[in-house]
């Protein structure tokens, strides 16, 4: 009963989980904001190359 207890103490006191898991979640986040971002880039971008190269081949 003792055992018990003590690991018991042991595991509600020890924060190295929960901690590992709040910078799992931060890094999941700031991947997701990444893939957003590149995705709304990615189409302005896409654009601005295609037009480029329209003016090109008009000008030749």
């Amino acid at each position: 009963m003792i055992a018990i207890r003590k690991l018991s103490r042991n595991l509600r006191s020890d924060k190295r989980g929960a901690t590992v898991i709040e910078y799992g979640l931060i890094a999941a986040l700031i991947i997701i904001a990444i893939m957003v971002s590149l995705r709304s880039l990615g189409g302005g971008s896409n654009g601005m190359w295609g037009r480029l190269d329209n003016r090109i081949e008009n000008a030749m």
